[in-house]
């Protein structure tokens, strides 16, 4: 049975249960048993205090860089990504102070699930200025395309993860919570195969871009042949690798569901979710994409509007011809 071994597991959290009391939220220490809680332990104060202060501190080099380099898109996706990691751990340590807190679960539960997918939102449009940067004629695929196919990806995954976890956290029964994590695992297990064929796609540009024609701009060259650069795209992969790690292991902890064993184990949660983000932003921000594409950043940029621009002028330039014809 599974309850049995739980508690043969956490026999402490099964210590003064009152199961009279309906509703969690009705509970505190004196009255209840942390198996009425949301785990079966109390969240680690320092740890998460420490986690939030992190991600908070880690904000400051994305700002600063992002406005001095320019690279805006990328800050953005960054801090929105941080600012969801420090609430959802100010959230555990609300639940340190009072467990059976519901709206600090569902902060954690949602911000702590999502967060991760505007990293590597920001990830995704890094990968389309290398591109660019390249030579987008090694691309099988335009840039916007990548962008636009990786952020759709992202946004699902976001959408399946928050809609799941407020499901979860506000369902009556069982069944009702269970159907919550389903979709939060639906949207989990779509941000591990958009990281995994985000990796894919990064092996075939690499092996494009040793094989193919460069862009042999003499700006490029020398962005390409620079040491950080080279050092920001470990950093990328680096990023990539932790991030991926953390998806499967959230994916098997809800798998198991609230009541299962890795759910229940803290230092789990800290060192393969919170220790591998950290690894992320640092990463990030210790080999950020300003200093390493230079003033390339903005040149290896793509949009709508130039590619309209282009046409513009192309049509521009017949209709000179046509109103100014030459004397042969």
């Amino acid at each position: 049975m599974a309850d049995a071994a739980m508690m043969a597991a956490h026999p402490d959290a099964y210590i003064g249960c009152n199961f009279d009391v309906t509703f969690k939220d009705q509970c505190t220490l004196q009255t209840c048993c942390l198996a009425q809680s949301s785990f079966l332990y109390r969240p680690n104060f320092g740890a998460n205090l420490f986690f939030a202060i992190f991600f908070g501190a880690m904000a400051i080099p994305q700002i600063g860089l992002g406005i001095y380099y320019k690279t805006y898109g990328f800050m953005i996706a960054m801090l929105f990504g941080l600012a969801l990691e420090v609430v959802g751990y100010v959230a555990r340590v609300l639940l340190y102070n009072n467990p059976f807190n519901g709206n600090a679960f569902l902060i954690y539960l949602i911000c702590a699930t999502i967060a991760p997918v505007f990293i590597t939102a920001a990830i995704y449009l890094t990968i389309t200025r290398i591109i660019v940067l390249y030579g987008a004629q090694n691309s099988y695929f335009k840039p916007r395309t990548v962008a636009i196919a990786f952020m759709f990806s992202d946004f699902t995954s976001l959408v399946l993860q928050g809609a799941g976890g407020g499901i979860a956290d506000t369902a009556d029964t069982k069944p009702d919570q269970q159907v919550g994590v389903n979709v939060m695992i639906a949207g989990l297990i779509l941000q591990v195969v958009s990281l995994f064929a985000f990796a894919v796609f990064c092996a075939y540009l690499a092996w494009r871009s040793r094989t193919g024609v460069l862009d042999m701009a003499r700006e490029k060259i020398a962005v390409r042949e620079r040491w950080f650069f080279k050092a920001f795209l470990g950093s990328l992969f680096l990023a990539t690798l932790v991030i991926f790690i953390r998806s499967v292991f959230r994916v098997a902890e809800l798998w198991q569901g609230f009541d299962g064993t890795l759910w229940n184990k803290e230092n789990d949660f800290l060192v393969l979710d919170g220790a591998m983000m950290g690894i992320a932003v640092i990463a990030l921000a210790a080999f950020h994409p300003g200093p390493a594409f230079l003033g390339q950043w903005a040149a290896a940029n793509w949009s709508f509007r130039a590619k309209k621009t282009s046409v513009n002028m192309e049509t521009r330039s017949k209709e000179t011809r046509r109103d100014y014809p030459s004397d042969a």
